[in-house]
């Protein structure tokens, strides 16, 4: 009598089980920011995706007269989400489990630019590139 119910309920379990949805929402101040999570193009702030993996993530923000922000986010897995209990998080329970993270990222407006310094520069630049002494400008 036992072993049927314990095979059912395990059975039960089985098919019953729910899932883990994680979820990052990216929030930047002022609104609309174009968002990269990892160099590749998620969308505008505020923007919510999922993801599947823990760990550090590399996240940019670029915005038309603001300063471009780049920021390591590390997401640390809930100890739900640690070997041996993930199993029974992930497969076992009968219901969905969600992990909502947030990252808020303050963008600077650009500075105005020293005109003197600019025509410093391009002097400096036009004096080498006669002299036969090219500079890479850009990484």
């Amino acid at each position: 009598m036992t072993k049927p119910f314990f095979s059912l309920l395990i059975l039960l379990m089985l098919t019953s089980a729910g899932c883990m949805q994680r979820r990052m929402t990216i929030r930047s101040n002022p609104l609309g920011a174009l968002v990269y999570v990892d160099d590749v193009e998620v969308g505008y702030s505020p923007v919510s995706i999922p993801f599947t993996y823990y760990g550090t993530r590399t996240i940019r923000l670029e915005k038309d007269r603001f300063q471009t922000v780049e920021v390591q986010q590390n997401f640390q897995a809930p100890w739900y989400q640690i070997p041996p209990f993930d199993f029974v998080a992930d497969i076992l329970v009968p219901y969905e489990i969600r992990d909502e993270r947030e990252v808020r990222v303050d963008l600077q407006p650009l500075q105005p630019t020293n005109e003197t310094e600019v025509v410093n520069r391009a002097n400096q630049i036009r004096q080498q590139t006669q002299s036969g002494f090219t500079v890479n400008q850009f990484p």
